[in-house]
């Protein structure tokens, strides 16, 4: 069905035919005219959807009777409060609030941690319609007075589950005693835990439940494949497959800040454009990242499971799961970002020994099983052998070799080091000359002194100044 069939105004249609869509998405077609009818909303869809327009769209349609191009900040009150678990998915969110709301004189902003507040502080206390932001940072800003919550008549909650997952709840029930009694509550979310579904009985009034998939469904657009490799050979791997097969834009999963850190490292000694995002970057080193990576400046990008929700990257055709993740869960996450929009996609798992229980778990949550893929030849190493992601214990010589098998051969020597100038000789041992009269040896319960003078040897400590010998 088209737009135009929803009921949305002229200025809203415009805007979606800028981005180039002509027909909604089902969990728009669902959603989109129960919050018109300003009804509570639980909506459960798949991600990639279009989710972010079902709620975007209505909540423009209903603020339009309030725009206005006065300068004044009290005509500007926050009337949309949007909560988003990261960063990278609030800025998303408001980027589409602004792209659809272009024709309309409704201003929108982002706040968000890890950069300077001073910037956001000066645009809320200009006036705002649409505000969207991440708990903390939004927390921030009610302890400084710059922000006020007091007019807010819709409340959307975006991925409500990660929210759960990364310990935001506390936060959010500090921010819901913040609002009027009276709104309009929006939640969404790929999925829906039991903790999820009690909140929302606190949260939502009679709500109207949408369901576009069954839960956790991944994307019929995507293929699910696996490689069984040896941990010690999954980065020659990793390498070989995005240069075999001309992978422009990859995206590449592992569990650990420092593994993403040390593959990037490894993928750019490889010859291949890496760049890595995690916690532990700044938001302006994050942003530049997936910018480079949207933009082809770089190929792979790898992330740890910051990146699996909440990035929207059109028309991404790869992503590999260099590790598994602990959750099968996530597996599902880490996918979703290829598969959006009606473009298909592949998600390729390179499996060790040590991973098999999480495989299990994987197809298990996905009812199928993940398509084995022969290993290729890889260069330095052998096509195929033990799955089991250990590193092949060296062998030992004994008295039972294999037949044919060779003794190992002695080192060559090392030539001769030329004797510097003054007749110093570098390859030698350090042996310095004794003086013409030597002191007396001390006496020693053990000897030592003794052999030392008899020998014409000092202990290597003499380097650092000598050692003076014990009085008894």
């Amino acid at each position: 069905m088209s737009f135009e069939s929803l009921g949305l105004m002229p200025e809203l249609l415009r805007a979606i035919a800028d981005q180039g869509y002509t027909e909604a998405t089902p969990i728009q077609l669902k959603a989109i005219p129960p919050i018109l009818a300003h009804h509570d909303i639980m909506g459960r869809a798949q991600t990639g959807t279009g989710k972010t327009a079902g709620f975007a769209l209505p909540i423009l349609q209903m603020l339009a009777p309030q725009q206005n191009a006065s300068p004044s900040p009290a005509r500007h009150p926050i009337r949309a409060l949007i909560l988003a678990p990261t960063r990278e998915l609030a800025a998303q969110d408001e980027e589409s609030v602004r792209v659809y709301g272009k024709y309309l004189a409704l201003r929108s902003s982002v706040v968000y941690g890890g950069v300077d507040i001073d910037p956001q502080i000066k645009v809320l206390r200009g006036g705002i319609e649409i505000l969207v932001a991440t708990p903390g940072r939004l927390l921030d800003h009610v302890h400084q007075k710059t922000v006020n919550l007091s007019r807010v008549e819709i409340l959307v909650l975006d991925e409500g589950d990660r929210m759960l997952d990364m310990g935001f709840m506390p936060d959010i029930k500090r921010i819901l005693a913040l609002l009027p009694a009276q709104r309009q509550n929006l939640m969404f979310s790929a999925t829906f835990s039991d903790e999820i579904k009690r909140l929302a009985s606190q949260i939502l009034r009679s709500p109207v439940v949408i369901e576009v998939a069954r839960r956790n469904a991944p994307t019929d657009l995507v293929t699910h494949q696996m490689y069984e490799v040896e941990a010690g050979r999954k980065r020659a791997l990793l390498a070989h497959l995005i240069k075999s097969r001309d992978m422009r834009q990859v995206l590449v999963f592992v569990r650990m800040k420092r593994d993403a850190n040390r593959l990037t490292r490894e993928l750019v000694r490889d010859g291949v454009a890496a760049t890595a995002i995690h916690s532990d970057r700044t938001q302006g080193e994050r942003m530049k990242a997936l910018e480079d990576f949207k933009q082809g400046a770089v190929n792979v990008l790898v992330a740890t499971d910051i990146a699996a929700r909440g990035l929207d990257i059109e028309q991404l055709p790869y992503v590999i799961n260099y590790e598994l993740p602990h959750v099968a869960e996530d597996y599902i996450h880490r996918i979703g970002r290829t598969g959006r929009a009606g473009s298909t996609g592949e998600a390729i798992s390179l499996v060790c020994g040590d991973e098999h229980r999480m495989l299990e778990d994987i197809e298990r949550e996905l009812k199928r099983k993940l398509e084995r893929l022969p290993l290729p030849e890889l260069a330095g190493g052998r096509k195929s052998g033990s799955a089991g992601g250990h590193h092949a214990a060296p062998r030992h010589a004994s008295s039972h070799q294999q037949p044919h098998s060779k003794p190992h051969a002695k080192p060559h020597p090392k030539p001769p080091s030329a004797p510097l100038p003054g007749g110093f000789d570098f390859s030698k041992p350090y042996e310095p000359k004794l003086a013409d009269n030597p002191p007396a040896p001390a006496a020693s319960h053990h000897g030592h002194a003794h052999t030392r003078a008899k020998s014409g040897r000092r202990p290597t400590a003499a380097l650092l100044g000598g050692l003076s010998a014990k009085k008894s």
